[in-house]
């Protein structure tokens, strides 16, 4: 190896590097002096002192400044542990199956198959717990359920393994709908504004990729320091997720949704998963936030499985590949994608100079959802979210394009398409976090949520079915032409009906 993949992580994280500086630079300038103070204030009381080690009545941030401070501390805290010890594990899942069991790519396909099921099964029962039962206490769950599952991969029979994945769907459904409903719904307790739900979401995903990348090169380095084992990066996740479950249950503080904390004797919440599904039916908006949930994140799971082969096939030396500094510089990609997000909402729009409640309700959500978000701030993210398709679909639209064969420029080729994609998935969560906050209200948002995850992981579970082997070309091919279909319905419906909100007299979608 030539060390193409170290020397562009580097380049990649120089860039980042850069980005960030220019970022953090351009919100010195334009953070109105007040806002900039409220900020300072917030940080020396967190500390437990001002500058001056005195803290003067006149000196108090806004309340606003405090509580905005106070939950992203508390959330990103959290959000770093259980991503880093997702993370931990994705450089090597294939390859622990595939190289160090030596079980065949079908029988892979099934484990990860399994995996999927098993999350499709338990998203809208997560989901419905999460809000009926208490958000902190899914997140505290997922902390056992994930360090269980990374106990049994450690262990090469198929019986164990497959435990394993149903452990770890039902835990990958907690993770990606009880976590961002919880620091959604606390973010409306605490009256802050949409642009601090923005705010606590592209820091997020920043914070993640940060996580992401140093996990990806540690993981690479237990690896190495195990002499090619792959069990290690599963052990120290399990570790990583019992310190999350600590933090979470010292910091949090319980939260609910519509009619939560009462005990009822429909475990199932079969009628509420009824209701839930009536208002996304009854909504356009809300059907094209579930099939842009599906296609886009159903398309993310696909290339965790996909990526490792796909550089193979065409590298001269494919079983010496530095996957672990691979991963890492796809989570450097995802973090400029995250900066870029952040620049573009903090310096590219303008909110107007009041900001309105939402009218972001159809007739069937229209109940308490959260803080005041301005109509123009929705039209941004809907537009966002277009383009992220339209990206990811002409990144997997190029691989394809590169074609098979052992070609180092084919690989590399395919390697800056998937950094592409990656930068897109760093704008993606933070844009879809925005709008399912501000579209979906608070007693249904872990249910519907949820509820979006069923079509996502069926539409995985067929393409994994394909025979991934022998089709990979025609899973990522499938995968552009069904995220430029997300794109043109994001454009052609959601839009229209967000813009619609800026014409007078006009008060709902």
């Amino acid at each position: 190896m030539d060390g193409f993949y170290e020397t562009q992580l580097g380049v990649l994280a120089v860039v980042c590097l850069a980005a960030l500086a220019l970022e953090r630079y351009a919100s010195s300038r334009t953070r109105p002096p007040a806002a900039a103070k409220d900020v300072a204030l917030a940080d020396a009381l967190e500390n437990g002192t001002t500058a001056n080690g005195h803290l003067k009545e006149a000196d108090t941030p806004s309340p606003r400044a405090f509580a905005l401070r106070s939950l992203m501390h508390k959330y990103l805290v959290v959000y770093a542990i259980v991503m880093g010890a997702d993370w931990l594990q994705g450089p090597y899942v294939y390859s622990l199956y595939r190289e160090q069991y030596n079980f065949p790519e079908r029988t892979v396909a099934v484990l990860f198959v399994t995996g999927f099921v098993s999350a499709a099964v338990f998203a809208p029962l997560v989901g419905v717990w999460a809000d009926q039962y208490g958000r902190k206490r899914l997140c505290l769950l997922f902390c056992v359920l994930y360090s269980m599952a990374c106990g049994l991969l450690l262990f090469p029979y198929f019986p164990i393994l497959l435990l394993g994945r149903v452990l770890g769907g039902a835990s990958t459904s907690i993770l990606f709908s009880a976590f961002e409903s919880w620091v959604v719904s606390s973010s409306s307790n605490a009256a802050l504004h949409s642009e601090d739900l923005s705010s606590i979401m592209g820091r997020a995903t920043l914070v993640n990729g940060f996580v992401a990348t140093g996990a990806g090169i540690f993981s690479n380095k237990l690896v190495e320091w195990n002499a090619g084992g792959f069990r290690a990066p599963f052990v120290a996740s399990g570790f990583l997720l019992l310190l999350g479950w600590v933090v979470i249950r010292n910091t949090w503080i319980e939260n609910y949704g519509g009619g939560g904390g009462q005990i009822t004797e429909d475990v199932f919440q079969l009628k509420r998963l009824g209701y839930a599904w009536r208002i996304v039916a009854a909504d356009p908006t809300l059907l094209v936030l579930g099939l842009t949930q599906t296609i886009f994140e159903g398309s993310m799971y696909l290339f965790v499985f996909i990526w490792v082969p796909t550089l193979q096939e065409s590298s001269l030396h494919p079983t010496i590949l530095p996957l672990g500094y691979i991963f890492s510089a796809f989570m450097v990609s995802m973090m400029l994608g995250s900066l870029l997000y952040t620049f573009v909402t903090a310096h590219w729009h303008k909110p107007p100079p009041t900001l309105v409640r939402a009218h972001t309700r159809s007739a069937s959500v229209a109940s308490n959802s959260g803080a005041p978000v301005s109509d123009t701030t929705l039209t941004l993210h809907a537009k966002l979210s277009s383009l992220v398709c339209a990206v990811s679909a002409l990144a997997f639209a190029l691989c394809v394009s590169a074609g098979g064969g052992k070609d180092t420029q084919k690989e590399h080729l395919k390697f800056w398409a998937f950094c592409a994609f990656e930068a897109c998935v760093g704008m993606y969560y933070p844009v879809q976090g925005m709008l399912r906050g501000s579209l979906i209200a608070n007693e249904h948002r872990a249910t519907l949520s949820a509820l979006f995850r069923v079509p996502l992981n069926v539409f995985v579970v067929v393409s994994l079915l394909t025979g991934v082997s022998s089709a990979r070309d025609l899973v990522l091919s499938a995968c552009a032409v069904v995220m430029t279909i997300s794109a043109l319905t994001t454009a052609l419906i959601v839009l229209p009906r967000v813009e619609a909100l800026s014409a007078p007299d006009n008060g709902r979608l």
